[in-house]
């Protein structure tokens, strides 16, 4: 081993928070959901599938201002103006079907008001979410946490990748233990609910744009001289 491998071999591992302080100052501020109402954010997980960020916002903001975003609104709107509004992402047809789902769900399970249970129990809260198109126990966190309910860090999969390959958390043979095992690595992070959006929206900018599935940019990476990955 060369000098300057030992080096690196010696070097310490880096720490969530350190990551989040490097990312930070290298992207800045990152957007995040248009809103922390807890049906808008469910809306905003099925308003344009597969969309990059910026087609998202543009479809949410498109629904907004053409039908609007509450339930009862969605649930008499046509057809047309939904399919208008998926067409930003693909499948258009079968997402303005998710919306008017969103829409049933809320008025027929939870009385127009997701907001109400949301502020109730965890356990409830998270699988009332649970109850709606495209989303999961890692979606039902995420709106959690950007509705101010939970401090919790619910990385996507751009996220989680950027937490597995840095080493601190070990991939699982199933996405489902490999996100459960970043409960335990955000407890590094202050127990606070903008600390964890923070941490969120930087994770989740990092695995977009530098730490991609395919053909990471390892080269021009704030955290490549400490990053497991990169250093293999």
């Amino acid at each position: 081993m060369t000098p300057s491998n030992l080096r690196a071999a010696s070097r310490p591992r880096l720490t969530l928070p350190e990551a989040i302080r490097t990312l930070d100052a290298h992207y800045g501020k990152v957007a995040g959901p248009p809103t922390s109402d807890p049906f808008e954010l469910v809306l905003w997980e099925n308003v344009a599938y597969l969309a990059s960020p910026a087609r998202r916002r543009e479809a949410f903001e498109e629904l907004r201002e053409t039908v609007g975003t509450t339930p009862a609104a969605i649930a008499k709107a046509p057809d047309r103006l939904l399919e208008k509004v998926a067409a930003r992402g693909i499948l258009a047809g079968d997402f303005a079907g998710k919306l008017r789902a969103c829409a049933r769900i809320a008025l027929e399970e939870h009385g127009a008001d997701l907001a109400k249970i949301v502020r109730g129990p965890l356990p409830a809260a998270k699988r009332a979410l649970r109850a709606y198109p495209g989303i999961g126990e890692p979606g039902a966190e995420k709106i959690l946490l950007f509705a101010g309910r939970d401090a919790n860090l619910a990385p996507d999969s751009n996220g989680l990748r950027v937490l597995v390959r840095l080493g601190l958390v070990r991939e699982e043979k199933s996405y489902a233990k490999t996100y459960a095992a970043a409960r335990e690595a955000a407890k590094a992070l202050p127990p606070d609910v903008r600390a964890m959006r923070k941490a969120h929206r930087l994770l989740r900018e990092h695995g977009r744009t530098l730490c991609k599935r395919t053909a990471p940019r390892c080269e021009v990476c704030p955290l490549a001289r400490r990053c497991a990955y990169a250093r293999a």
